[in-house]
């Protein structure tokens, strides 16, 4: 049952196809009873009443009557006036098969930024908004990390861009920007929530947005966009004391500068933690743009270097002798702050999507920061979350950069999304798994069954990016007619519909449309197995999983994933009953059995920051996630993928492991020693610094095209670091078994089982069902 790696490399450079839509099983059975029996849940991975379905490929028209009728329900729509010259010699782009997914700039959407507006022509787009948050309570040292990484995202920023700072530690301040000769702060306490109204009373924008709210005096020269005062990106720095970081709130600004960033003044007492008031801070700034900017694309973006310790969103008491709650104390409910702290930023979630607003996390700390809490308040708005251990780090550093770049490196930040989904009335929406919202959109399409945000047939995307993934559940619910001989269709229709902002100011929509086959999963199994999808169906397993361990109490992931591994296996296995020797899989499903030995190993299940990730990214990146790919550099062969397991070593060999946060680059202990010895510097020994050379090259493509940047390490066979390669290994060979290893290889002290015994028992429980 072992699959060989080069099958999984082979895949075509796009798997997900032009419409960016995978789904777990391409061929569907009619009946709910069939599709229970097929495991593994009818699920689309997407990368973003009466039918509201658009003009798609599958449509059938009419040109006489100039009328298209909508294969999901059947119902008749003219053509717009503007279609009227349609001939079956003139077709729109809608209708090409090829053009399954379409994008739309709506009519009077907004020039990019910097293209001159005619008389009479649409409003200037509306600018990005970056408010950032940051946490003083940190070093010296860490501090100046931070005001580095701030000089080259602002330097990133284009020149309409707002932009506005909060800070705190144990109180929270809010900096005007924009007046060089006098500082101005607004200072919150951090030891009880505070209001959005109490909020926008102590600034004094009561009133914003409301009719008769005064308008202010204009300032004097700079072009306005909607109004505001866009920054000069020349002279905008200045050891981070910003001579214009406008945050503006209808017809009054907030405007600040000297500000200088030093760690929190306050003392921190012997034995205690530093009083660190996130929560309040977070409330702050999401008041601050509901005011400023409500509906509007802006990016509340907090640097964060350590745990809540006061006021609401509180995670750990100031006091050391009490520890930050575990992972251990979250599953057993033991940690005393969890249930309220979850609470205040649930609130806060609701509050910033009700803005379209959204909170990115950049957590630099060796200790927790209390991410489980916030997830709620990250995910529902779209945010970004970066872990790292210093804000000196690289993963912190490329991180936080990628997120203000532009050009091939850019992440296509883009704002305010809603997805809508339309099926055929066959199909019910049971709901999805992702960073989105619902909005409790009800109707005919609702499944009974819920999962994550379910009872809705549309979502609300605060912010998306080139890679953000949604996990749509469906279920089969054939009506009565739908299931008399003659009224069967043998097609299913699936559309996708994304309204966004784009980064360049423009609402767009999206529209994708698939079309897959029915098929009688009793009778024909052929066809449900050439339609599987196995990488896209181990992540959408792993995020089924992630959501179950959340939201049941005791829930045995790794039970579950097991028996519904055997039950899979035993559904669609091919064998001789009670015969374990003759059990083999379709080539469809033979990396599925490793996907789920390697899920099982993962740290996915446990994690928050890690179900994060897995929840939001591509399925290509979530593949990497669950199983690292291994490549192999040696002078014998050219760069080749291998199996992910310890016999892969070799004193001669050089692997690179590729396990999505992290990127290591393993040397053989011979290669180890002739790179001390300098060998590589030798000119008759130019092809060995080429072998040097190639790894590190790889491992920088790799970086240079994620998100969060992953860590490299570079290590020795026998070194300390060469850790981070086998904990991901399969340990075919422990020390149990050391006799048998050949020289040059190495072993894992461990007790789990191998990929080789997994297998034994799966075959074993498979062929006795």
């Amino acid at each position: 049952m072992a699959a060989d790696p080069s099958a999984a490399a082979a895949a075509a450079p796009d798997p997900d196809g032009p419409d960016a839509v995978r789904l777990t099983w391409n061929a569907w059975p009619r009946s709910k009873v069939e599709a229970s029996r097929c495991v593994v849940p009818l699920a689309a991975a997407i990368s973003p009443p009466p039918c509201s379905a658009l003009l798609n490929p599958f449509a059938r028209v009419d040109f006489a009557a100039k009328i298209w009728i909508c294969p999901l329900c059947f119902s008749r729509n003219h053509f717009p006036p503007h279609y009227a010259a349609i001939s079956e010699s003139n077709v729109p782009a809608e209708l090409f098969p090829q053009c399954s997914t379409v994008e739309y700039l709506l009519a009077g959407a907004a020039p990019a930024a910097g293209v001159p507006l005619h008389q009479g022509g649409p409003p200037a787009p509306p600018p990005p908004v970056f408010l950032f948050v940051i946490d003083t309570c940190v070093i010296e040292e860490e501090l100046e990390y931070v005001k580095m990484s701030m000089r080259k995202a602002v330097a990133l920023l284009p020149e309409h861009a707002l932009v506005g700072l909060v800070t705190f530690g144990t109180q929270v301040h809010l900096h005007e920007l924009g007046f060089s000769d006098l500082s101005k702060i607004y200072v919150f306490r951090g030891t009880k929530e505070i209001s959005k109204e109490q909020i926008l009373d102590q600034l004094g924008l009561a009133g914003a947005g409301r009719p008769g709210f005064p308008k202010m005096p204009q300032q004097p020269g700079g072009p306005q966009i909607n109004g505001m005062h866009p920054p000069a990106t020349a002279g905008l720095l200045d050891e981070l004391q910003p001579d214009q970081w406008p945050v503006e709130t209808g017809n009054r600004a907030i405007r600040c500068t000297g500000v200088a960033l030093s760690p929190d003044q306050w003392p921190v007492e012997t034995g205690n933690r530093a009083i660190r008031c996130t929560g309040v801070a977070l409330s702050v700034a999401a008041g601050l743009l509901g005011a400023c900017m409500p509906g509007t694309g802006a990016r509340i973006i907090a640097l964060l270097g350590g745990p809540c310790t006061e006021g609401p969103g509180m995670i750990v008491s100031k006091d050391l002798s009490e520890p930050v709650r575990s992972h251990k104390d979250l599953d057993k409910d033991a940690a005393p702050h969890f249930q309220k702290a979850v609470k205040f930023y649930d609130g806060l979630a609701k509050q910033l999507v009700s803005q379209g607003h959204v909170l990115d996390v950049f957590a630099s700390a060796l200790d927790q920061v209390g991410l489980a809490e916030m997830k709620v308040a990250i995910e529902r708005t779209g945010g970004l979350v970066v872990l790292s251990e210093s804000f000196g780090h690289s993963v912190f550093k490329d991180s936080f950069k990628r997120i203000f770049e532009g050009g091939e490196q850019s992440l296509d930040l883009s704002f305010n999304g809603t997805l809508e989904i339309n099926c055929s009335k066959d199909i019910k929406v049971q709901g999805i798994i992702g960073p989105c919202t619902s909005l409790e959109k009800k109707g005919a399409l609702c499944a009974d069954t819920v999962v994550g945000q379910g009872n809705t047939t549309a979502w609300k995307m605060c912010g998306l990016d080139r890679n953000t993934s949604l996990t749509v559940f469906f279920d089969v619910s054939p009506s009565e007619r739908s299931s008399q001989p003659g009224h069967q269709n043998p097609d299913l229709y699936i559309q996708f519909v994304t309204s966004y902002q784009h980064p360049e100011g423009q609402m767009r929509i999206r529209v994708t449309t698939i079309c897959r086959k029915w098929v009688d999963g009793s009778t024909n199994t052929e066809e449900l197995v050439e339609g599987f999808d196995q990488e896209t169906a181990a992540v959408v397993l792993a995020r089924y999983i992630s959501l179950k361990m959340e939201m049941e109490e005791e829930f045995d992931a790794t039970r579950w994933l097991d028996r519904s591994l055997i039950r899979l296996c035993s559904r669609f296995g091919d064998y001789r009953k009670d015969d374990p020797s003759s059990f083999s899989l379709h080539s469809n499903f033979s990396l599925f059995p490793q996907f789920m030995f390697n899920l099982r190993r993962s740290q996915f299940v446990q994690t928050a920051y890690f179900r994060m990730l897995l929840n939001r990214e591509s399925i290509t990146n979530s593949v990497a996630m669950i199983q690292p790919s291994l490549i192999s550099f040696s002078f014998d062969s050219p760069p080749s993928p291998v199996f992910l397991d310890v016999a892969s070593i070799a004193a001669d060999r050089i692997l690179l492991l590729d396990a999505y946060f992290s990127v290591v680059i393993f040397h053989g202990m011979t290669i180890a020693q002739w790179r001390n010895m300098g060998y590589q510097n030798q000119p008759e020994h130019q092809q060995f610094a080429q072998l040097l050379q190639a790894p590190h090259e790889e491992a920088q493509i790799i970086i240079k095209g994620r998100f969060p940047a992953p860590r490299l390490v570079v290590c020795d066979q026998h070194g300390s670091q060469a850790r981070f390669l086998l904990a991901k290994l399969n340990p075919s060979a422990t020390y149990n078994s050391a006799h048998d290893v050949p020289p040059g290889s190495d072993i894992i002290f461990t007790d789990d089982v191998s990929f080789q015994v997994f297998c034994e028992h799966l075959q074993r429980l498979a062929v006795q069902s």
